[in-house]
């Protein structure tokens, strides 16, 4: 079952990331529970957790948002969502889930997360199998990002990740 106590981390982690690196304030939308499939944002960054704490994390944008964010990060202005622009916002993905991952271990959750991969292109199907994804929206002035957790608490003795959530990723 997804684990609803892990969302606080990944919400206060992109307030303070987004703030810290492009001076932007974060409001917290509607939170929902989703078992089906997603389908992808333009930008889709992932990461996943292994460790007291396993599972996926996945920040979903437009790539208008996208572009905004990754101009003001790097400090010059990006009309297209070249190498560079996926890097940073790829990056972004990673700072976010590596703040939060140090306020899990303060909770007493270590985990460590593997890079980011960064999707491109709606309509991909993203899909954590049977596993349910906590889904909450995060609202700026540059656009809105969709943080999906499909995180759970590892068995005891099993931190070594053989217990993982599994990911599906397919093109329509």
């Amino acid at each position: 079952m997804a684990n609803v106590k892990f969302m606080n981390p990944f919400v206060e982690a992109a307030a303070d990331v987004l703030n810290k690196e492009v001076q932007l304030k974060v409001e917290r939308g509607d939170l929902s529970l989703q078992k089906s499939a997603m389908t992808s944002d333009e930008i889709t960054v992932l990461l996943s957790l292994v460790g007291q704490v396993q599972g996926v994390v996945l920040y979903g944008l437009s790539q208008e948002t996208g572009l905004k964010l990754v101009s003001k990060m790097m400090g010059q202005e990006f009309s297209e969502f070249d190498n560079l622009a996926q890097s940073g916002i790829a990056e972004l993905g990673n700072v976010i889930t590596g703040s939060a991952t140090v306020k899990l271990s303060k909770e007493g959750f270590a985990s460590e997360i593997s890079p980011p991969t960064l999707i491109q292109g709606q309509g991909i199907q993203i899909s954590t199998l049977d596993f349910p994804r906590v889904v909450v929206q995060l609202k700026t002035e540059m656009g809105d990002i969709t943080v999906h957790l499909a995180l759970r608490e590892t068995p005891a003795g099993n931190e070594t990740g053989k217990n993982f959530v599994p990911i599906s990723i397919q093109m329509q």
